[in-house]
């Protein structure tokens, strides 16, 4: 009998203590992220999903089921009765081979050879050229840093017009074509609008840049 009842206590003790365990278990954080990540394509990238470290969720048999439900929102899912889901947000950080500046350049500047390098680096917002080929003898739109990355958001295909610069305006009408001196009163790319003064009439008017100093206007 006395045998009996320590076999008992043993178990109750023992199953107190099982319970006990499976309460304070909770599902590893990290494990979480990285079903997120790799739900979106970005495992081994510096990409981030933010999971609060505090959360506490029970621990699940089955391997997790990671959806993205949009671009930077993956839906973690535990399938183990009675189960849980929570909506994790990634913080994506994409690298890529890009051309950047070896030195500050100011707005104006046509870029060289010696102005670019390809380095490995964060993508942000618009794409960035990947061949220093293809930049060379294009036109900075605006002062660029030092390592700044080069693509079609600061860079033009033709020289940049500056304020104070002389122009050519052009006025079509009925087959006949009118040209008349002017000055630039402002900074435009080719294809870009821009205000001039006709230095004949001393009047104002908007153009479009259509060539290097030849600027289209009403007639």
């Amino acid at each position: 009998m006395r045998v009996l009842l320590l076999i008992l206590i043993t178990l109750v003790v023992l199953s107190s203590a099982s319970a006990a365990r499976a309460a304070t278990e909770v599902v590893d954080i990290q494990v979480i992220r990285g079903a997120a990540l790799e739900a979106l394509g970005l495992s081994g990238t510096r990409s981030r999903a933010m999971v609060d470290s505090a959360l506490r969720l029970q621990p699940c048999a089955a391997p997790l089921q990671a959806t993205p439900t949009g671009p930077r929102t993956v839906e973690v899912r535990c399938t183990d009765a009675p189960g849980w889901r929570l909506f994790v947000p990634v913080r994506v950080v994409r690298e890529a081979q890009v051309v950047v500046l070896t030195r500050p350049v100011s707005a104006g500047t046509t870029i060289t050879a010696d102005d670019v390098e390809v380095r490995r680096q964060r993508v942000h917002g618009g794409a960035a050229y990947a061949e220093p080929s293809t930049v060379i003898g294009m036109t900075a739109t605006q002062g660029l840093a030092s390592g700044a990355a080069l693509g079609d958001n600061v860079l033009s295909t033709g020289p940049l017009l500056q304020r104070g610069d002389p122009v050519i305006l052009v006025s079509r009408a009925g087959g006949i074509e009118v040209r008349m001196a002017g000055r630039s009163l402002g900074r435009a790319a080719p294809g870009d609008t821009v205000s001039v003064e006709n230095l004949g009439s001393r009047r104002i008017v908007r153009g479009r840049l259509i060539g290097e100093g030849t600027v289209e206007v009403g007639s």
